[in-house]
């Protein structure tokens, strides 16, 4: 059986998102050959934890784990904040926080922290990553961004034992969507993008999670053209075994589960809801996951605070759960490059999906192909999506094409070929 390292920041308790895509590639792939090993964190300070995602790890799976300076402990002093306050990830980049620490916290964030402020990893997990290969044979090395620091790891430890390196993009690099409401120095710019097109140079293949990301980067790099690829988000079909999609009562409920940030704040909405629930509908909202302190002032001035449940973060399988209880799903899909990891989930539920984003095409198109829901632009008040919602019936022979299960034989054949 061949051997990949994964590099991935991210990693059980840790509910980030965007460990699930590694994790369920390293549940997968020994079905096609591949004998998968991890480099990660030795903890990650960040992050809300949940213990049933260690479920989901082969006891066998060997974890090596690399110390880390991360700098959220002096940001919690500087801008007063308790040791022991869970951060919240919308809170931290808000543009409705206008105090003085919070703009130089920003400013510090943004501009010497390269690639991002998981930097401080990079020379422990080439510490521990080297010693680790220098033990035995590797085929692949496969490195997990954002943070793209991982990216930097997996090329240092490609080029030091000649080792073909796969950088998965989960997100964008250089111009990342959360940092168009932040000045960013044309220095701090100029390195990040050497050290993206140095990653992409040096690599022997590319993963993005959406087809328009792959194409925007094809564009930019044209080298890219023959070496990069697609594979999708998708879903674990065993993930929803024990889950049951219940039929709503009279009250109807909208749920976003996940981060959102002021960046994707939707008033038109907001006030479209209040005009339904005083028309007679009976709708509440839930959030499960953090909110941005812009829309949370949103719905209170909307006059929907009464109507609004702020339910924080849950364990996995109790996400599901209430994915799986709600009437409406919603999703907002920021830029053209982003297809969210929450939609696939969403599609599987087989309830309608309120979707939000400007100009994204991709989004727009697994809708269309699902039966699944509706997209409308941040600006709109969606009332087509109201007066609709009960024609829409998901196709789910088309939603199991995006099973992990299939997403991982893929990344295997892409392994092979290196």
């Amino acid at each position: 059986m061949k051997k990949v390292l994964f590099i991935t920041y991210y990693w059980p308790p840790s509910v980030k998102a965007s460990l699930h895509w590694p994790l369920k590639m390293i549940k997968f792939l020994p079905e096609s050959g591949w004998q998968p090993s991890v480099l990660t964190v030795e903890e990650d300070t960040f992050s809300s934890k949940d213990d049933s995602l260690l479920n989901d790890i082969d006891k066998n799976l060997e974890v090596i784990k690399a110390d880390s300076f991360e700098p959220f402990n002096i940001y919690k002093k500087f801008t007063g904040r308790q040791k022991d306050e869970q951060l919240i990830a919308s809170e931290t980049i808000s543009t409705i926080n206008k105090s003085l620490t919070h703009r130089i916290s920003i400013w510090i964030r943004m501009n010497l922290f390269i690639p991002d402020a998981r930097a401080g990893w990079y020379y422990p997990a080439v510490k521990k990553g080297s010693a680790y290969l220098d033990k035995g044979n590797v085929d692949a090395i496969i490195s997990i961004g954002p943070p793209h620091t991982t990216h930097l790891v997996g090329m240092k430890l490609s080029k030091k034992f000649s080792i073909p390196h796969i950088p998965v993009f989960i997100d964008p690099w250089v111009d990342i969507v959360y940092y168009k409401n932040f000045k960013r120095s044309k220095p701090t710019v100029a390195l990040d993008n050497y050290l993206e097109k140095r990653v992409l140079q040096t690599s022997k293949s590319a993963v993005f999670v959406t087809k328009t990301m792959r194409n925007d980067y094809i564009k930019k790099y044209p080298f890219l053209n023959n070496k990069s690829h697609v594979l999708y988000w998708g879903y674990d079909e065993e993930d929803f075994k024990d889950i049951r999609s219940e039929i709503p009562g009279n009250e109807e409920t909208i749920l976003h589960a996940g981060n959102i940030f002021d960046f994707q704040n939707t008033p038109e909405f907001w006030k479209q809801v209040k005009s339904e629930i005083n028309n007679g509908r009976k709708l509440k909202i839930k959030f499960i996951g953090t909110v941005s302190p812009g829309i949370k002032q949103t719905i209170e001035n909307t006059g929907l605070n009464s109507y609004t449940e702020y339910l924080g973060f849950l364990p996995y399988n109790e996400m599901l759960k209430e994915l799986s209880k709600a009437s409406y799903l919603l999703v907002c899909a920021t830029e053209p490059r982003h297809v969210p990891g929450k939609l696939f989930e969403y599609l599987r539920t087989g309830k309608p999906i309120i979707a939000f984003g400007n100009d994204n095409e991709e989004v727009k198109h697994i809708l269309e192909e699902t039966n699944s829901g509706m997209m409308f632009r941040y600006s709109q008040n969606a009332k087509e999506f109201f007066e609709k919602a009960k024609c829409i019936k998901t196709n789910q022979l088309k939603v199991k094409t995006y099973e992990r299960r299939i997403i991982s034989q893929r990344l295997a054949e892409i392994m092979e070929i290196i």
